[in-house]
């Protein structure tokens, strides 16, 4: 079974091995290693929103808002609703946004540490 397979089941209920985790963590890092999944995750951070909402945050196209979304979805990272003709989705968990944050974070640390452009 693949580590993307575990993603969308893994709750934390049962005792997993070292190398399975280091691979469902290997999966997650992947899936955050796009600039916009990384810019959907960070918007969705902040709370709910639609397809439309996440590609006006994220300046990509649509189609690729929708398929970075099915992805994230498929890996359980996120989820979705129906809100009448729209949907709605949200990060599943606290731990993705914070994941998230301390990623985006590094990367201003490290900004803020290169010599200034001429």
């Amino acid at each position: 079974m693949s580590a993307s397979t575990h993603l969308a089941g893994a709750d934390g209920s049962q005792e997993h091995g070292q190398g399975e985790r280091l691979a469902v963590a290997v999966s997650v890092l992947a899936l955050l290693a796009d600039a916009t999944r990384l810019a959907v995750l960070d918007e969705l951070g902040r709370g709910e929103a639609d397809v439309s909402t996440l590609t006006e945050a994220c300046g990509a196209a649509r189609p690729s808002v929708s398929q970075h979304l099915a992805k994230l979805r498929l890996a359980g990272l996120v989820t979705s609703r129906k809100d009448g003709r729209r949907v709605v989705y949200a990060l599943r968990h606290g731990h993705l946004r914070r994941l998230v944050d301390e990623a985006l974070n590094v990367a201003d640390h490290e900004l803020g540490s290169l010599p200034p452009h001429d």
